[in-house]
C-alpha cells in the first residue's frame, strides 16, 4: 500500500567567565535552551584607539562567531562617521551568518515557528543586531569621548522587544558592565519559551515586560495583551503593544504622499537604496518598509543599516548585473555615486519634531540625481499603478492638526496597508484553494491525488472576473501590479522604466546593466508566498488521507494483504504520526488515537517474530 507523500532545559552546563574570549561553537548536549530560544548571544563593541571598533566580549562566552561575522558586528554597532551620533541611539541590522548552523536547535523551535506569522519564524540565515550605542564626553579617555555599543542578536525579528529590552539594560550596564550583564542573561535563560499565542511575563532588572507572541491564529489587529492569574503576583507590568511593530507613522511621515508607490515597490521586489541621516532613522524607515507588505513575508533581502565595511559591500554594489532584490539602509552619501545606477532612491531628511506635517519629500526623475548633495527625494522613473487615496492623506493630516495620538495614525495607516496586500492577495488564495484535489478523491488504501500546477496564464485569466479592481475601493492598473514587468533591454529597444544612464569613474556615459523581469511572479515575495501555500496544502493533503484511513474498516483491508503490506502500512502510520506529534500535520487528537490503534491491530495480526521486532521489549 502507497499512503504518498515547549521545551524542557534541562541540566545546565556551567557558565563561561564573562568576557572569555569565543571558544567554539556549542555542544549539542549543553545549550542554554531558555536563552537561545531568544537570543544567540549579547556582544559589547568598543572603540580601541589602535584597532578602531573591537569587539570587547561576548556572552554566553561559548557561542562562537566567525571572523567575518565578528567584523561585520563591530562595524555595524558603531554610526556611520558621516552621522554624528552623540549621547545614547538605538538602531537595528541585519547580517548574513557565514559556515553553516553552528547552534542545534532547541526542543520545541521548530513547533514554535509552525505556529507563528511567516513573517515573524525565526531565520536560519542571518542574524538581527538590536544595538544601544553610547557616545558621550570623557576626558578619561585618551580620544576625549565614551564610546561604546551594546549588541542583543538574535534570529527573532522582535524589533520592539528589543529595543524595550536594550532600553532597560543598557544604561545599567554602562554604569556597572560586566556584572550587570551577567544577571540580565541570567534572568533570560529563565524566560519561557517565545510560544505563538502566548502572552508572557519577562522579569528583567526588577521589571517585568509583558508581551503577546503573534501566532497565525491571532487576527490582524489583535488587542492588548490580557495577564493570566498567576501574573498579578508579579511587579506591575510594563505592556508592551507589540513585539515587532514599529510606530508606522512617526517612520512614514515624511514619505506619506508616496506611501503606496512605496507600497508596490516594496509588492514587486524592486532594490531600493534608503539614504538617512543616522542609523536610527535609516533602520526604521527600511523595517517599516518591509513590514508594509504584512501579512505577506517579506522574502528579499534588507539591511537596516548597512555599510561600506559590510563583507557584501561588493556583492550590492557591482555594476556588471542588474541590481539584487534587496532594500539597503545606509547613512554614508558615498552610496549615491556607487549606486547611481539603482532605479530607486530614497533620501529622507532630519526628522522633524514638530506637530505639523513634515515637509514632504519630493517624487523626483533620475535625471535629477546629483552625486553627494542630493536633496531628500524619491528618486524613481517608476509610475504608480494604483491611484493615490488622497481621503488617507487627508485624514493623516487632519489627525496631526487634532493632535490625534500617534498609535491612532499609525492604526489607520497600518490598516490601509493590509487592505491593499489583502485586496492583492486574495486573488491569489481563491486560485491557489481551487488547485486542491476533492475531498471525495482522496481514497484511504490509495496514493493521495496530487495537487495541480499553478499556471500564471490560468489565473491572469481569471483576474478580468475576480480581481481586486472589482471589490477594492482603491481604483487603478490593478491587474498591471501582476503582469508589469521592465522589459529587457535590447539594442534599438527604448530604455526601461526605472533604468538609469550611469558614469563610470572617469566620466564616461556606459548603458545600465539589463533589467530582469520584475513582474510580481518573478519576485521572492511569490516564491515565498507560493512555496508557504503548497507546503501547507501538501501537509493538509497528507492529514485529510490520514483521516481517510482511520475511518476505514483495516481488518476487512487486511484479510487479503500480505505480511509485507501491513507491515508497510504500520511503518507509515507511524511515520504520519511522528509528524502529526511534531505539529507537521494538521490533524485531530481523536484521529492520532484512531491511527494509535490501527497500529496495535496490524501489529497484533503479525506473527510473534514479527511483533518481536515492531515492538522491542
Amino acid at each position: 500500500m502507497d499512503l504518498g507523500a515547549g521545551a524542557g532545559a534541562g541540566p545546565k552546563p556551567a557558565r563561561g567567565r564573562l568576557g572569555a574570549p569565543s571558544s567554539g561553537m556549542r555542544a549539542p548536549g549543553t545549550p542554554w535552551a531558555r536563552f537561545s530560544a531568544w537570543l544567540e548571544c549579547v556582544c559589547v563593541v568598543t572603540f580601541d584607539l589602535e584597532l578602531g571598533q573591537a569587539l570587547e566580549l561576548v556572552y554566553p562566552s561559548d557561542f562562537q562567531l566567525t571572523d567575518k561575522e565578528k567584523s561585520s558586528i563591530c562595524y555595524l554597532s558603531f554610526p556611520d562617521s558621516h552621522s554624528g551620533c552623540l549621547g545614547d541611539t538605538q538602531f537595528s541590522f541585519r547580517i548574513r551568518q557565514c559556515g553553516g548552523q553552528r547552534r542545534p536547535g532547541h526542543a520545541g523551535e521548530k513547533h514554535g515557528d509552525s505556529g507563528a506569522p511567516a513573517s515573524l519564524q525565526r531565520e536560519p540565515a542571518h542574524y538581527f543586531g538590536y544595538v544601544y550605542f553610547r557616545q558621550v564626553k570623557d576626558s578619561s579617555v585618551k580620544r576625549g569621548y565614551f564610546q561604546k555599543s551594546l549588541v542583543l542578536l538574535s534570529r527573532l525579528p522582535f524589533v520592539r522587544l528589543f529595543q524595550a529590552l536594550l532600553g532597560l539594560v543598557a544604561p545599567e550596564f554602562f554604569d556597572k558592565l560586566a556584572p550587570c550583564l551577567e544577571a540580565v542573561c541570567n534572568e533570560i535563560d529563565q524566560w519561557p519559551a517565545p510560544a505563538p499565542g502566548r502572552t508572557l511575563s519577562l522579569p528583567v532588572m526588577g521589571v517585568v515586560l509583558q508581551v503577546h507572541i503573534p501566532s497565525r491564529a491571532d487576527t490582524p489587529e489583535p488587542g492588548p495583551p490580557e495577564p493570566s492569574g498567576h501574573e498579578t503576583l508579579l511587579p506591575a507590568p510594563v505592556v508592551l503593544p507589540s513585539v515587532h511593530e514599529l510606530d508606522l507613522f512617526r517612520c512614514f511621515r515624511p514619505v506619506l504622499a508616496h506611501v503606496q508607490l512605496l507600497w508596490e515597490l516594496m509588492l514587486l521586489g524592486e532594490p531600493l537604496l534608503v539614504l538617512a541621516p543616522s542609523p536610527a532613522v535609516s533602520s526604521e524607515m527600511v523595517l517599516a518598509l518591509t513590514s508594509c507588505l504584512q501579512p505577506l513575508k517579506f522574502c528579499c533581502d534588507y539591511r537596516p543599516y548597512f555599510t561600506i565595511h559590510d563583507s557584501e559591500f561588493k556583492e550590492f554594489t557591482t555594476r556588471t548585473q542588474a541590481p539584487p532584490n534587496v532594500v539597503l539602509g545606509v547613512t554614508n552619501p558615498f552610496f549615491i555615486k556607487t549606486l547611481q545606477h539603482w532605479p530607486h532612491i530614497l533620501r529622507v531628511g532630519e526628522p522633524k519634531t514638530s506637530g505639523d506635517l513634515p515637509k514632504q519629500v519630493k517624487l523626483k526623475k533620475p535625471s535629477r540625481l546629483k552625486t553627494l548633495d542630493t536633496k531628500p527625494g524619491l528618486y524613481t522613473a517608476y509610475t504608480a499603478h494604483l491611484h493615490r487615496d488622497k481621503a488617507l492623506f487627508r485624514r493623516l493630516l487632519k489627525g496631526l492638526q487634532k493632535k490625534r495620538p500617534s498609535d491612532v495614525q499609525t492604526a489607520v495607516l497600518r490598516r490601509h496597508l493590509l487592505e491593499l496586500t489583502q485586496s492583492f492577495i486574495i486573488p491569489l488564495e481563491h486560485y491557489m484553494a481551487s488547485l486542491m484535489p476533492l475531498q471525495k478523491g482522496i481514497v484511504p488504501w490509495k496514493t493521495p491525488p496530487q495537487i495541480r500546477p499553478f499556471r500564471q496564464d490560468d489565473f491572469l485569466h481569471n483576474l478580468e472576473r475576480s480581481g481586486p479592481q472589482l471589490t477594492c475601493v482603491l481604483k487603478g492598473d490593478w491587474l498591471g501590479l501582476y503582469r508589469w514587468a521592465a522589459h529587457r533591454r535590447g539594442p534599438g529597444l527604448p530604455r526601461p522604466v526605472g533604468a538609469r544612464t550611469h558614469l563610470l569613474a572617469h566620466g564616461s556615459p556606459q548603458p545600465p546593466p539589463p533589467c530582469p523581469d520584475r513582474r510580481f511572479f518573478k519576485s521572492p515575495h511569490f516564491d515565498g508566498w507560493y512555496r508557504q501555500r503548497r507546503r501547507e496544502m501538501a501537509q493538509k493533503l497528507e492529514a485529510l488521507h490520514l483521516e481517510a484511513i482511520c475511518e476505514a474498516n483495516i481488518e476487512l483491508w487486511m484479510k487479503d494483504k500480505s505480511e509485507v503490506e501491513v507491515v508497510d502500512l504500520i511503518l507509515k502510520l507511524r511515520e504520519r504520526l511522528v509528524r502529526a506529534q511534531g505539529h507537521q500535520l494538521p490533524v485531530k487528537e481523536a484521529t492520532l488515537k484512531r491511527a494509535r490503534l490501527y497500529i496495535d491491530t496490524a501489529i497484533g495480526s503479525l506473527p510473534k517474530d514479527l511483533q518481536a521486532v515492531l515492538c522491542p521489549p
